[in-house]
């Protein structure tokens, strides 16, 4: 009779083990994020985990960007929304909030201290008016850290029995980042001119990381002026910019004209890219190269 049960409760182990197997994994947890670098980081730290959607597609600008009622009406199925402070959220985020009050709104840039934007005239505004801290951390890969940290920290909190998965994501990222660090470092170590202009400021986390000066031309997200041009070119000459880099999200006229008169290059760079890795090692180059 013992031998009786025994067989009996392995089987039903073996029922019971086959039945666990059977059952579907959970589903992935859905996570909005506002910019395509941003679905790199959370991705990165969630692998299988998460699926991530982006608001701003490839192309569009931030600056500019309005979500669609498409957008809209998936948001009802988020668990988590990773905010990043770029312009459009000054204006959406109550709304993308109220689409779902039940998701939780998450800022990346929390314990990191913001910077202030720089003025079209080289000069810099109080970062405490509003819309002019500068949202572009992404661009410092030891502030990514950071975010990645946040990131790992709110999975966690989400889904806590895959808290050993996240955190063993968040560590392999974090020495890919500690290493694109190095690398860039040893690229920008021995450039001849540390300043550079910029049509629209999105470097200047990356500028004071690695210890460069970022001028920029735009003037409150619009071409200058003749007067602010005028300024913008003596500026060029006096800090003697030999480069001056634009992105696809923006006018290059007046980088143009601006480079030909000081004898600058310009450069196409993109810090919206999604391969975060290999493009900021694709723009540590083109700085590198174009400060010698």
């Amino acid at each position: 009779m013992r031998r009786l049960w025994s067989g009996a409760l392995l089987l039903l182990l073996a029922l019971l083990g086959v039945a666990r197997a059977a059952e579907p994994p959970a589903a992935p947890i859905e996570v909005f994020v506002s910019i395509l670098p941003q679905k790199y980081f959370v991705e990165r730290v969630g692998g299988q985990r998460v699926a991530v959607s982006v608001m701003v597609g490839p192309g569009q600008s931030p600056e500019t960007y309005e979500p669609t009622p498409n957008q809209l009406a998936r948001l009802a199925g988020g668990r988590v929304y990773f905010g990043i402070g770029v312009e459009f959220e000054q204006v959406w985020m109550k709304r993308i909030a109220a689409a779902n009050p039940g998701m939780r709104i998450i800022d990346m840039r929390r314990s990191i201290p913001a910077r202030e934007v720089e003025r079209s005239e080289g000069t810099r505004a109080p970062a405490a008016q509003p819309g002019l801290a500068d949202p572009h951390i992404w661009t410092s890969p030891p502030l990514v850290k950071i975010m990645a940290a946040n990131i790992r920290d709110t999975l966690s909190e989400l889904d806590p029995t895959h808290r050993a998965a996240y955190g063993a994501n968040y560590e392999a990222f974090a020495a890919d980042l500690d290493r694109l660090d190095h690398d860039i470092r040893v690229l920008l170590e021995n450039v001849s001119t540390r300043n550079f202009m910029v049509f629209h400021p999105a470097w200047g986390y990356f500028a004071d990381t690695y210890g460069l000066k970022q001028i920029p031309i735009e003037a409150g997200g619009k071409e200058p002026g003749a007067r602010t041009l005028a300024q913008v070119i003596d500026i060029g000459r006096r800090e003697r910019v030999k480069v001056i880099f634009v992105q696809a999200q923006f006018s290059r006229r007046a980088a143009e004209t601006i480079a030909q008169a000081i004898g600058a290059r310009v450069v196409a760079v993109d810090p919206l890219a999604e391969d975060y890795m290999n493009n900021l090692q694709r723009v540590a180059r083109e700085f590198a190269e174009a400060m010698q």
